[in-house]
């Protein structure tokens, strides 16, 4: 395998080419090595064939790439595309003949010339001009060393560090790039010293300024080693490419992308990037506990991941860091250079894929510094909820299906670690004395963490997503959630400050729907809503937002639902919106619901709108206060005007299925409740879709007066009931609303 040397340098003038055709000549004249030199400088298309004996190219790569494009696998015959002379002793091709052939010049095409011409040299020299394109990056991919040429000047020293600064976005390891430093000795300049403390890389050489020697090779079109091989420019260029020959050390090699195979690991463990490359082999069969040991990357990963733990001191850094976007994005850049350098440190090999290297970096960064595997998770707006059962286990719900995806933590201490980071810039913590904590992300997203001794398999964690967009009444119509005379109703409802419960299971779209709800008040009231986790956007600009707090790591200064619940009956509200109702704080918003605070609305878990009024007999009892049932149900009866109840369907769907209206009490102990509207489900489609319709049930709302009053126009046709067999309709979207709630 040969090795390659690309010399690069952003500014010009500063002997890029002589060196480079210097060089290629030495290596082959002096050390007696197979030498190709190729000349990719698009800009000064024709400079390096002219200083070796005014060449005259007839082929280029473009012809080359052509060849072996449309002969795969077929040999070639060097001298048909290569030009050389006896004294030389080198071989030579141009990236193009003409700089207007630059437009169908590739970077496949670079890679496919030379993976064809590697075996064939000892060193390929490669003169790759001052601008950043894709077949540039393409022969720095493909490099063993990296030589920037600049001069003693401090615009040389800028365009360097410029340089350097993009290499290491790329994610090129600092290690196999090196400076040529010409005229070294060139009076007015800066000297060696001074260059060498301002840029991060080593000065493999320096040139003596010989500008005789320099001009006398340019106009006679013969290289300087050749034309005065005594010379300090011949001698100093000599020496390096002894040098290139002896000091294994300058380079690092390439690592061929099939040893980054999964060898031996689960290729469902090792992700669809890696699978989709064809780095993820099937193993043999092996016993579980022997399986991680095979897994190359992952192991390659958490080497790299130590490693920057340790330099960055990342254990010590306060949690201010985590959540301060600047010092994240600062901190992420100093470790992307870290890890490009660790990358070819650890494997001993430089990975020649630009999109592997990212890959790898991403993966890392993620763990050390963001939320793992979840990164790209959180990213996917299709997400609704993220759940980790393990490190191995990750589950999704896209569009109300469950799904296992192929992402893995590196173990369940990664997985706690997480955690950690999540809970840390909220004044939480997680350990076996508090082993389930409640939290939320800057986005707003609902977490829920749960770790041994009580998760037996290891550290679990739930995440709610936060959806930026809110749905509107006109939105989940197209999905089908409910008709338009049930939102009609609904609104009227809300104008007409009656007092509502939306109820439902987990992840069944109530706070959605809650959030719809609120949609309808005025702009002029005051609202006042409380939450465990602030999950509710309402789009008023009299809103007030409260939330509960835990106690602290000492067990004090906890501030329940309820204490917030009774400080804002001193706040002046209009309206009251509780996130949802689930434990003391119930007996309090039927009081207040009862006394004056109409047009209250809450969420409750709960199977049915009758289950609604046994979850509030029992939420009450629990409170501890001694009243008779009937008492309490009276309460109920009096307080509350509407329970909405919304379902997840077995496709995944989540609709309205019931709007019921307390009448009041049928006898002593038992409240009447009507429907108004409901979801009949007739059956599934042959690709799993529930089909069914919405039905008013003929039941005129008790209220109907006063929605006539508020002048509402609300046509009491839409609740009598359809006479004929309505018509099936399966949903509209299979993209539903997602829930926005969370189960407690």
């Amino acid at each position: 395998m040969a090795k390659t040397i690309v010399i690069f340098s952003s500014k010009g003038g500063v002997g890029r080419t002589l060196f480079a055709t210097n060089l290629g000549v030495s290596l082959a004249q002096e050390e007696e090595k197979k030498v190709c030199l190729i000349d990719l400088h698009i800009q000064g298309t024709g400079d390096m064939a002219r200083m070796l004996h005014n060449l005259q190219p007839q082929k280029s790569l473009v012809d080359l790439a052509s060849f072996l494009q449309n002969n795969p696998g077929s040999p070639f015959q060097k001298n048909e595309f290569f030009s050389t002379q006896s004294d030389l002793k080198i071989d030579f091709i141009p990236a193009v003949l003409q700089a207007q052939q630059s437009i169908v010049l590739k970077a496949d095409a670079i890679r496919q010339v030379l993976a064809a011409i590697d075996k064939q040299y000892d060193f390929i020299i490669i003169d790759a001009g001052g601008n950043f394109n894709n077949y540039v990056l393409e022969v720095l991919n493909q490099a063993s060393l990296i030589l920037l040429v600049m001069t003693p000047d401090v615009n040389s020293v800028f365009q360097v560090q410029w340089t350097l600064g993009v290499l290491q976005s790329l994610f090129f390891p600092l290690p196999m790039v090196k400076v040529v430093l010409n005229r070294a000795e060139a009076a007015s300049s800066l000297s060696w010293q001074e260059v060498k403390v301002s840029l991060p890389v080593e000065i493999v050489t320096r040139i003596p300024s010989d500008g005789r020697a320099a001009g006398d090779s340019v106009n006679r079109l013969i290289p300087a080693v050749l034309d005065n091989p005594k010379s300090k420019l011949a001698l100093a260029i000599k020496n390096f490419s002894q040098q290139l020959v002896t000091d294994a050390n300058l380079y690092i090699e390439r690592q061929p992308l099939e040893h980054l195979a999964l060898k031996g690991a689960v290729s469902e463990d090792a992700g669809e990037f890696w699978k989709e490359r064809g780095l993820a082999q099937e193993p043999p069969k092996a016993a579980t506990e022997q399986k991680e040991e095979f897994d190359r990357v992952t192991f390659l990963k958490q080497r790299i991941h130590q490693r920057l733990i340790s330099e960055l001191n990342l254990k010590r850094l306060d949690a201010q860091t985590f959540t301060d976007t600047k010092k994240t994005q600062d901190l992420r850049e100093k470790a992307q250079g870290m890890v490009s350098n660790f990358l070819a440190e650890e494997s001993g090999n430089f990975i020649p894929s630009q999109e592997i290297r990212n890959q790898l970096v991403k993966e890392i960064l993620d763990e050390a510094l963001g939320y793992g595997c979840l990164e790209d998770l959180l990213e996917d707006d299709s997400i609704t909820d993220i759940m980790v059962n393990n490190k191995n286990q990750v589950y999704i719900e896209r569009k109300g299906k469950i799904l296992l995806t192929d992402k893995r933590f590196t173990s369940n201490d990664q997985v706690k670690i997480v955690i950690e980071r999540i809970i840390a810039p909220i004044g939480r913590r997680i350990d076996e004395a508090v082993p389930m904590v409640d939290a939320r992300l800057p986005d707003g997203s609902r977490v829920n963490a749960i770790i041994p001794p009580l998760a037996l398999s290891g550290p679990a964690v739930t995440i709610r997503k936060f959806r930026h967009e809110v749905f509107t009444a006109e939105e989940i119509i197209t999905f089908n959630s409910l008709s338009r005379e049930m939102a009609d109703f609904i609104k009227a409802s809300v104008l007409c400050r009656k007092n509502i419960i939306v109820s439902g299971g987990t992840g069944s779209g109530k706070t959605t729907f809650l959030n719809i709800l609120s949609a309808f008040i005025h702009e002029g009231e005051r609202i006042l809503t409380i939450e465990d986790a602030a999950e509710l956007r309402l789009h008023q600009r009299h809103w007030i937002r409260l939330e509960s707090k835990p106690p602290t790591i000492e067990g004090k200064g906890a501030v329940t639902i309820r204490d917030l619940f009774r400080n804002t009956l001193r706040m002046r509200p209009d309206r009251i919106i509780i996130g949802e109702c689930r434990g003391l704080e119930t007996l309090d918003m039927l009081q207040a619901m009862n006394t004056g605070h109409d047009g209250s609305m809450t969420t409750i878990h709960a199977n049915s709108t009758q289950d609604v009024l046994a979850r509030l007999d029992s939420m009450i009892l629990m409170s501890g206060v001694d009243l008779p049932i009937r008492a309490i149900r009276e309460m109920i009866s009096s307080a509350i005007d509407l329970i909405v109840h919304s379902a997840r369907l077995p496709d995944g769907t989540r609709k309205i299925v019931q709007i019921s209206e307390l009448t009041g009490m049928k006898d002593d102990l038992h409240i009447e409740l009507q429907d108004i509207f409901t979801f009949k489900q007739t059956g599934l489609d042959a690709e799993g879709n529930v089909l069914g319709c919405f039905q008013p049930k003929g039941n005129i709302p008790t209220f109907m007066d006063e929605i006539k009053i508020h002048g509402l126009k609300l046509p009491e046709s839409i609740f009598k009931p359809v006479s004929e067999t309505p018509k099936i309709r399966p949903p509209a979207s299979r993209s539903q609303p997602p829930s926005a709630d969370v189960d407690t």
